[in-house]
Parts: structure tokens; sequence; C-alpha cells
């Protein structure tokens, strides 16, 4: 029989307090589904262990443990929840895996599967997988097997190796006027002038100088096809010769440098606002991208998950952030107003205090 002394010594459990401040119980509370997977809990009074995101209902702090993984707490001597099924893959995972496996099926397709084909391979209805895809990729299923035709497109064409034909229909369309009424979106130029490395497009540019260094804008038949800032000129030239390797470049004439200053003055007092013509080239989803990023108002932000949302795709944030980093066209595609959800600045293509800059002027 115990003595009081020995009841005194003896260790005591975790406190109902000590659970409450413990950041997985906040997980608990709020059923963050991002946390399945982490560690799972257990419930004394039932036996059990759930994940983080379990809908059942919630047991009183004092009866709940923590567990790294499944196999502990089996091994703590408490089973699986029947309704969460922590032991199993997640809804979220299970639906990543669905789409990771349609867009190889798509990918790896001779002609664009239908709809109805890949939904069924996924075991799903067509209007629910429609609806899943997209919220995954940021694309619908069609956009990305068009996106990547595309891509297999640019690649080979880059290679220089087959003719445009050959390319078309070997990265999977089924007729030359097809790819040819995207073409231009898609390359930014004709197919041919893409291979050659933008051999016989014409580009004028011109390098100027503002309060945030050297600016360089360039322009093609279509419209401003790039504004790169920096601090050395001979660095923005170079990059733009990288970008459109065999493009006939040239010095931008009088007309040319009203442009130039355009941009310049918008830089120095954004409310003026600028409206040019653009010419865009990039996938599909960037473009999407760019074009929300236009949408900002002068004197406004938006984080990157406010886009992902914008363009109707809310797990798209980390494409997002990339379609960000890489646009070539400075605060004619803001990608400046774009911020952290806590409203604090991350990258910028050209450097952080440049945005920090930017975005006061426009305060």
């Amino acid at each position: 029989m115990e003595t009081v002394i020995e009841k005194k010594l003896k260790p005591a459990g975790p406190r109902p307090t000590d659970i409450a401040q413990d950041p997985r119980w906040m997980a608990v509370v709020s059923r963050d589904a991002s946390k399945d997977g982490k560690f799972v809990y257990s419930v004394k009074t039932t036996g059990i262990y759930c994940r983080p995101s379990c809908p059942s209902r919630l047991a009183k702090p004092i009866n709940v443990a923590f567990h790294a993984t499944c196999q502990e707490a089996e091994k703590a001597g408490f089973r699986a929840c029947r309704r969460c099924q922590p032991n199993k893959a997640s809804l979220a995972e299970q639906h990543a895996a669905a789409v990771a496996a349609a867009c190889r099926q798509i990918e790896q397709a001779e002609e664009l599967p239908k709809l109805e084909a890949i939904a069924a391979a996924a075991g799903m209805s067509p209007y629910y997988f429609h609806r899943l895809f997209k919220s995954v990729t940021g694309l619908t299923p069609k956009a990305y097997g068009v996106a990547h035709r595309a891509k297999r497109v640019r690649a080979q064409l880059a290679t220089g190796k087959s003719s445009v034909t050959e390319t078309i229909y070997g990265a999977g369309f089924n007729s030359n006027s097809r790819f040819y009424e995207t073409s231009n979106d898609m390359l930014g130029m004709t197919p041919t002038a893409f291979r050659d490395g933008g051999a016989d497009t014409a580009i004028k540019f011109a390098v100027g100088e503002c309060s945030l260094g050297s600016i360089l804008v360039a322009c093609s038949e279509k419209g401003v096809c790039a504004i790169l800032l920096g601090d050395d000129p001979d660095v923005l030239v170079r990059n733009l010769q990288d970008q459109f390797t065999n493009a006939i470049l040239t010095g931008g004439d009088a007309e040319f440098e009203k442009m130039v200053a355009e941009v310049v003055g918008f830089v120095e007092a954004p409310r003026h606002g600028l409206d040019l013509p653009l010419d865009v080239r990039g996938t599909a989803f960037q473009q999407r991208v760019w074009q929300a990023l236009r949408e900002i108002p002068v004197g406004s932000t938006a984080s990157y998950a406010d886009i992902a949302r914008g363009i109707g795709s809310p797990k798209s944030v980390r494409a997002v952030a990339q379609a960000c980093a890489a646009n070539s066209i400075a605060v004619a595609i803001p990608c400046h107003r774009v911020v952290k959800s806590d409203g604090g600045l991350s990258g910028y293509r050209w450097g952080v205090e440049r945005k920090r800059a930017l975005l006061a002027r426009e305060q």
C-alpha cells in the first residue's frame, strides 16, 4: 500500500494546461488537415488514436497524448480510429496521388485523353475530378495537356534538330492548324523563328536611368516584351540577348525613347498609371497569374495565397510564386505588389530593396 510520501514522489502525468498549450493541441482543436501525417493523438478514455483533422467529438485535454507515428500509438495500446483512419493515406494525399497519376496519363498519351476517361481512371465523376484537378494544378486537364505539349514543342524546337511539322505532330498536336491558332501566344513568335532562337524577330530596346538604377525596355511588334531593372546597363543588355538569342536587336529611335520615358515616369510616380501594349510570353498558368497581378490596384498589395484563390487555384501558392519570379516585365506586370501572408516582403527578381521602394512610392 502506497504511503502519503510515495504518492507525493510519484511522477505526475501531463496536466491539462500543459496539453492545452501544446501547438499540436491547437492543430487538433482547429482540425488542421495540414498536420495530418505529422503526428497522431490518442484518447485514453476511448482507447483509440486519430489524425489531427479527425471530425470526431473533441476529447478533454487531460485524456489526450501525442505520438509521432501510428506505430508508436499502437505500441502504447491504442487502435486506429475507424472514422478518420489515421493509419491510411489521408483524403488530401489520395487526391494528390490521383491528380499526379492523371498528369502522367496526360503527358504519356499520344493524343489528349478525354475528361471522362481520365476521371474514370481516378475513380471519380468527370465534374468532381475536373474541379479537383484544377484546385491542385491551377489548370483544367485540357489546359494542362496543351501546356505540356507546348513545353515539348519549345524544348524540341530549341534543339533545331527537327522540322516544325515533325515537332508539332511529335508533341501530340493532331493538326498544324490547331497548333498555329495558339502558337504566337505559346511561343511569342512563329515556330520557325523560335526554333532559330528568335531569328528575324525585330526587337527594339533602350536603356535609361531612374532612381532605382538602370532600366532596360524592349519592345517587339506586339508590344513591350521586357522591362529589366539592375545596377549595370551592360548586364541588362546581356540578359536581353540571352532571352532572345538570335533576335534582331536594335537601339530605339526618338519615338521609342518616349516609351522608355513613360516607364521611367511610372517608376518615379506610380499613381500616374502605365498603359502599354504588352507582348506576354509564358505558359497558360503564368499568363493567368500575370493577368491577376495587373488587376491589383496601385497602392494595394495581395498575398500569393490571394492570387491563387483569385485565379481559382487556392492550392497553387508555390506555383504562383514561381510565376512571379519568371516575370520579365517589371512594373508593367507588378509582381512587386505581391507580399507574404503576414505582409512581409519576400524575394523579388530585381532585389527586395527595389520592391520596398516601389511599394513605398505607391503608398
